[in-house]
């Protein structure tokens, strides 16, 4: 089955993308192997307060992203920001086809998938 949409939620401990038309959707979940915590920065210490970004992590992400022709990324806090970041960086071809990078808490697949067909409706209406 062809699926020409993606939607890619990302935080720092996994991504779920989905992979969608109007009649089926096909979704993975991919899990980052850092080891590191999350670190949260205290008051007079030295540094950002966050781990390294995994580039392997991303490039699993961008790897899962690549057969999209329009792509939707969201999620919480910074890491959709990175994503992009990376994938224009090191993943150009997939950088190009993302639609739209936008804030979502931490719907179900289900919210999520429901979410990006609507988006993509009006943006297909737009155009």
């Amino acid at each position: 089955m062809s699926f020409n949409h993606v939607v890619a939620w990302i935080d720092h401990v996994q991504a779920h993308v989905i992979h969608f038309n109007a009649e089926a959707a096909d979704s993975e979940v991919i899990k980052t192997v850092s080891t590191h915590p999350r670190l949260h920065a205290k008051a007079g210490a030295i540094g950002a307060g966050r781990a390294a970004e995994s580039k392997p992590y991303f490039d699993d992400v961008a790897h899962a992203l690549a057969s999209a022709t329009e792509i939707l990324i969201v999620g919480p806090a910074q890491e959709k920001l990175e994503l992009m970041k990376h994938l224009i960086k090191h993943h150009p071809a997939v950088a190009h086809c993302v639609m739209a990078v936008e804030s979502a808490d931490h719907p179900t697949d289900g919210q999520l998938l429901k979410y990006a067909r609507k988006y993509f409706l009006k943006a297909d209406m737009l155009r």
